[in-house]
């Protein structure tokens, strides 16, 4: 196994483009740990506190899935505080696997990767208007991302960091509050670029906002953006969250993959 990737693994990953669009994007930057065959397996972990990525191939036999889970061991994944992104058969394996190593591991969050190709206008639309977060909403939106993290209970970390992350993603240009007729943030977006892709993300609607159409018309708003800049937008639901699968299948998304988080 490799610890550096090149031209074979971006090609390997083009028929997974949705579904592993966020390893794509991680591994061509600094990574704890990077490991790959560069035809059929690779392993990459970014930092604490995001999950460990394994990709391989659709259809991958038993040695290909017990070469994953033992390069798991060797590098102290399978410890309890890591969790993995992957497909399902490997997270079946590897759950089945740990079992005969007295490990317990269990599917956290089972995910839908989609993409939009022809965006609908929302049929209901909400007061208020899309607004590109500037500077002065630096706390605001660290606000966000904190109850985001902790609705998700994932990849939680402290209101400092979250604060770093706002000020890089304001940076960007790419994060949108939808602000409602009485000036209230009530709801988040952000696109992350990658290639010819950009994945739609920190979808989030305060608790006391929920169920008026915010979020459905800020994510048609910024895929507009998206689409409109060259890219193809696509994103990840939680497939057990049927409310916002729906919202997305309304305005134009359609599934393109599946996989799951296990730990």
């Amino acid at each position: 196994m490799d610890d550096f990737v090149d031209e074979r693994d971006y090609k390997i990953l083009e028929n997974n483009k949705y579904t592993f669009f966020v390893l794509c994007r991680i591994m061509g930057g600094k990574c704890e740990l990077l490991l790959t065959d560069h035809e059929r397996l690779i392993v990459c972990f970014s930092c604490r506190p995001f999950p460990v990525w394994i990709w391989t191939e659709d259809g991958a036999n038993e040695d290909d899935m017990e070469r994953a889970y033992q390069l798991a061991e060797r590098y102290s994944l399978l410890d309890g505080e890591h969790r993995f992104n992957l497909k399902y058969d490997l997270a079946h394996y590897f759950i089945k696997r740990a079992a005969a190593d007295n490990k317990r591991l269990s599917i956290f969050t089972n995910m839908y990767a989609y993409d939009c190709r022809k965006l609908i206008a929302p049929t209901v639309i909400a007061d208020g208007s899309i607004q590109r977060c500037c500077s002065e909403d630096v706390d605001e939106l660290a606000s966000f991302l904190d109850l985001f993290h902790k609705e998700l209970k994932m990849d939680q970390t402290d209101l400092n960091n979250y604060r770093l992350q706002a000020e890089a993603r304001i940076n960007s240009g790419n994060t949108f509050f939808w602000k409602d007729s009485r000036g209230n943030n009530v709801a988040s977006c952000y696109f992350t670029p990658n290639g010819n892709t950009a994945s739609i993300s920190l979808v989030f609607t305060r608790p006391e906002f929920r169920r008026k159409h915010y979020a459905e018309n800020l994510v048609y708003q910024v895929t507009k953006i998206v689409m409109d800049a060259g890219y193809v937008p696509m994103l990840y639901t939680d497939a057990d969250y049927t409310a916002s699968n729906a919202c997305y299948n309304k305005i134009g998304y359609v599934l393109q993959g599946k996989l799951c988080t296990i730990g």
